[in-house]
């Protein structure tokens, strides 16, 4: 019989379907997170610009948009520094043990 390859152990360990799993409900929770607002901002923007269009005070030149705008682009840096963070810690101490189990 032949020797299983380092592929087929590590896909066979038990720890590589719990790191899948981890990792795609993790990125697809950040993914809505980011994507639901961002689109949302898309949608007032086409369809009720002059909702975005509101100064912030009266004779203002500063808009509603732009502080919407800026959380959007900041919320998003921040959370993929959350995911590196985490893809840095968890995901990678799992996958260091999956690769050290299939070594054996």
């Amino acid at each position: 019989m032949s020797q299983p390859t380092l592929q087929t152990k590590i896909r066979q360990n038990p720890k590589f379907a719990e790191l899948v799993g981890k990792r795609t409900r993790f990125a697809i929770l950040l993914s809505i997170i980011v994507l639901v607002p961002y689109y949302s901002f898309m949608m007032i923007t086409a369809f009720n610009p002059a909702l975005l269009a509101t100064p912030l005070n009266d004779g203002g030149v500063m808009t509603i948009g732009w502080p919407i705008g800026a959380v959007l682009i900041i919320g998003s840096w921040i959370l993929t520094g959350i995911y590196i963070r985490r893809a840095n810690g968890e995901f990678d101490e799992l996958t260091q043990e999956i690769l050290k189990e299939a070594r054996k």
